[in-house]
């Protein structure tokens, strides 16, 4: 039987896998930066709660990712505001961000 480091070792070898494994995760970067805010401010979860009028276990799931519901945006924006945070949210256009350089629509 395979270990989990071999079994893993095993899967990225594959160029699909590799790349999907690759490929940022962009809700698990923005739960990163909520922690590193939360870290930076040396503020807890507790104190989180009762800046933005809710339970300690609330913010330690939004913080987690693993609760039923995805926080809403305004959850998202009391949160920031509670660490002196700006909450930005924006559209990447993944099109435009995977051209090859040096192509032109013309060219193609």
């Amino acid at each position: 039987m395979l270990t989990h480091k071999e079994l893993k070792a095993r899967a990225l070898e594959r160029a699909d896998v590799k790349a999907e494994y690759d490929r940022p995760n962009e809700e698990f970067q923005l739960l990163d930066e909520f922690l590193k805010a939360r870290a930076t401010a040396g503020v807890t979860q507790a104190e989180i709660a009762a800046r933005i009028g809710t339970t300690q276990s609330a913010v330690a799931r939004l913080e987690s990712g693993r609760g039923k519901h995805s926080p809403s945006i305004a959850t998202l924006q009391k949160y920031a505001d509670a660490l002196g945070c700006r909450l930005e949210l924006r559209l990447v256009n993944e099109l435009a961000s995977r051209k090859v350089p040096g192509r032109t629509k013309s060219s193609t």
